[in-house]
């Protein structure tokens, strides 16, 4: 009796598990056939307005020029005329210094009295050390009465500083010589200021798989509060279209080389038309329209209700591409 019951039970697992494979199989052809939700539509409209076309990238400020300077013999620091931040003319005295010897002199006539200190000082004279380029002391590492060998460098000059720019592989090729940027210290965020492309390096750097080139921009007027070392955030513009006809890149529909937008049908508002349209430069975001549109036309972006089986409720439409800014 038990052998009868034990089979029973098995043969009631087997009808079961039978059942729900084959409710499972009608649930996936009832989803594969049944008819596709009807997509619904949200108006955008036709503006006016200006078109930015802009690469960015991020940089340091630093030194065009760095150049230190370096006494011709050792010796010892006996004067500093000028402080860091100091803007000086090339052959500007930024010190006075000693030779080892006349060191060494100056200090045995101290002993002696102001006379005899007078007396040498007229003798030999003091060599000046003087600044090289126009430009800025950067940085100054000496002090009076300190002392030195040739090796050491007393100053640190630059003519200006720039923004040094490291820009994608898949940009640089839009980058021009004396192209126009708009240049934002993270320090002082909000205040920019305009710089022109100076140098495109030939040369690129790969740092964990991603390759960039390093760019030059020159800062048309280097404000008061840039410092070298400072993280810069530089937008380069590519191109520009003052006063265009717009619309939302989500809005084109490209297919076959062709440009189309979807315009309401009056007679039958569930059911759109197309129109092909000439487009010209585009932000990814925004795009120009060329022909065939006019301001404040209305045109029609298709989305499906969330949940659909086509997936979310962005727009099954093959949008234009959009290009990463």
């Amino acid at each position: 009796m038990m052998g009868m019951s034990f089979l029973a039970g098995q043969r009631r697992w087997v009808t079961g598990g039978a059942l729900l494979v084959v409710a499972a199989a009608l649930f996936a052809w009832w989803w594969a056939v049944r008819p596709a939700q009807a997509p619904t539509y949200r108006e955008v409209k036709v503006t006016r307005g200006d078109l930015d076309i802009t690469v960015l990238a991020t940089g340091i400020a630093q030194p065009r020029n760095r150049l230190e300077i370096k006494p011709p013999i050792p010796g010892r620091i006996e004067q500093v005329l000028i402080e860091e931040g100091q803007l000086v003319a090339k052959g500007t005295v930024l010190a006075w210094m000693s030779s080892t010897e006349r060191a060494a002199l100056m200090d045995a006539a101290r002993g002696k009295g102001p006379e005899e200190v007078k007396r040498w000082e007229d003798l030999y004279r003091a060599t000046p050390i003087l600044a090289p380029i126009d430009g800025t002391l950067i940085l100054r590492k000496v002090e009076p009465g300190q002392s030195f060998t040739s090796n050491d460098a007393v100053f640190v000059m630059s003519d200006r500083l720039i923004v040094v720019a490291q820009v994608d592989e898949t940009d640089i090729g839009q980058i021009k010589l004396n192209q126009s940027a708009r240049l934002e210290l993270d320090a002082y965020p909000g205040q920019t200021f305009e710089g022109r492309v100076a140098q495109i390096a030939y040369d690129a750097k790969t740092v964990n798989n991603v390759t960039t080139y390093e760019v030059d921009v020159l800062p048309k007027k280097i404000p008061s509060f840039m410092r070298s070392g400072m993280t810069a955030n530089v937008v380069f513009r590519i191109n520009t279209r003052r006063d265009a006809l717009i619309v939302p890149s989500e809005a084109i529909r490209v297919r076959d080389g062709h440009s189309y937008v979807l315009r309401p049908n009056p007679d039958s508002p569930g059911s759109p038309h197309e129109q092909e349209v000439e487009v010209g430069l585009t932000d990814g975001k925004r795009t120009e329209v060329l022909s065939e549109l006019n301001e404040g036309d209305a045109l029609l972006v298709v989305r499906l209700k969330t949940g659909s089986r086509n997936g979310g409720s962005k727009s099954t439409n093959p949008f234009m591409p959009s290009r990463k800014r």
